[in-house]
């Protein structure tokens, strides 16, 4: 098998949404969703050769699943069919302009099987990016283990290891997060989160310097702090730089975050200094936030300029 340039594992979700509230009834699309396939397809549609390993069921549902991946050039060789376990699903409403809200039906799925097993094989191919989540830890005992054992073979390989934090609070508590994230942080190159995230990898109750000079003590190269409309900052050892969010109309904000980490991980991968990998990052969070669906709307290459002094209302003739 031939390394890929970036690896990632999780469970990938039938996404059924509505444009309205769900209680109200109306016609649902389908959608392929999960946090990590977001960030393997945007780094795709970049031209980067990417993986994707887990658990899907072996139906209809996980056949869809594993078709959307292939098309978007993901590849889907070390991917378990499950028989015995259903997809999981979330069903995602647009209930006011300004609100989605999101419901999950993923317990005893088969992406909550997930193991070291199951990933044995992607590892042993070679990547020289590791991208991990805090969702994938929260949906059992034995993805746990999985990511835990993922983080320490891939650093140990020399493969860079990103971790997003990515709380999410109908899986577990900010408490059992923080157990299980902050030691998983040890063992990562770049760590990624929103700023109510970060004390999810270090002590309770910790300011963001606080936080971000311990995982840079601990080994971190690199923590990405999301600043949603106002851009991210970039912590190093040589200091932090701040990068502006673009200026664009948001519709969708869901999947803007894995936006973001696909960017600045193509960046990466392209030998990029900071700023660039941060502009890329931000350009990838912006069209995003600019179109409707968790990763519909991701750029290919010969599109990242597209924003670039941009004006509302523009057409291109």
């Amino acid at each position: 098998m031939t390394a890929v340039d970036l690896l990632t594992f999780g469970e990938a979700l039938v996404s059924l949404r509505a444009a309205g509230p769900l209680a109200a009834g109306g016609a649902l699309t389908m959608h392929l969703a999960g946090a990590e396939s977001n960030v393997a397809i945007g780094l795709a549609r970049l031209g980067h050769r990417t993986a994707w390993a887990g658990r899907i069921s072996d139906d209809e549902l996980g056949g869809y699943l594993l078709r959307q991946l292939r098309a978007e050039g993901v590849g889907v060789d070390h991917v378990t069919r499950d028989p015995e376990r259903p997809a999981g699903l979330m069903f995602l409403e647009r209930r006011t302009a300004d609100l989605t809200r999101v419901r999950y039906h993923r317990a005893g799925s088969a992406g909550s099987a997930l193991s070291v097993e199951d990933l044995r094989p992607a590892l042993a191919a070679g990547t020289r990016v590791l991208h991990l989540t805090g969702i994938t830890p929260a949906l059992s005992d034995s993805a746990r283990e999985a990511t835990r054992w993922a983080a320490e073979t891939a650093s140990r390989s020399g493969a860079l290891v990103c971790l997003d934090v990515n709380h999410r609070a109908r899986l577990w508590t900010r408490d059992a997060a923080r157990a299980v994230l902050t030691p998983l942080a040890g063992h990562t190159s770049v760590v990624v989160a929103s700023s109510d995230e970060l004390d999810l990898v270090g002590e309770p109750g910790a300011d963001e310097e606080m936080v971000v000079a311990s995982l840079l003590a601990r080994g971190v190269e690199t923590v990405l702090v999301k600043l949603g409309a106002d851009g991210a900052r970039a912590y190093t050892r040589d200091g932090v730089r701040q990068a502006a969010a673009l200026p664009v109309t948001a519709v969708d904000t869901v999947g803007a975050g894995d936006a973001f980490t696909a960017g600045y991980l193509s960046g990466h991968l392209d030998r990029l200094e900071l700023a660039g990998r941060l502009r890329r990052a931000v350009t990838l969070g912006a069209f995003a936030v600019a179109g409707h669906g968790d990763w519909e709307a991701l750029p290919r290459r010969d599109e990242l300029s597209l924003l670039d002094d941009l004006q509302p209302g523009s057409t291109l003739r």
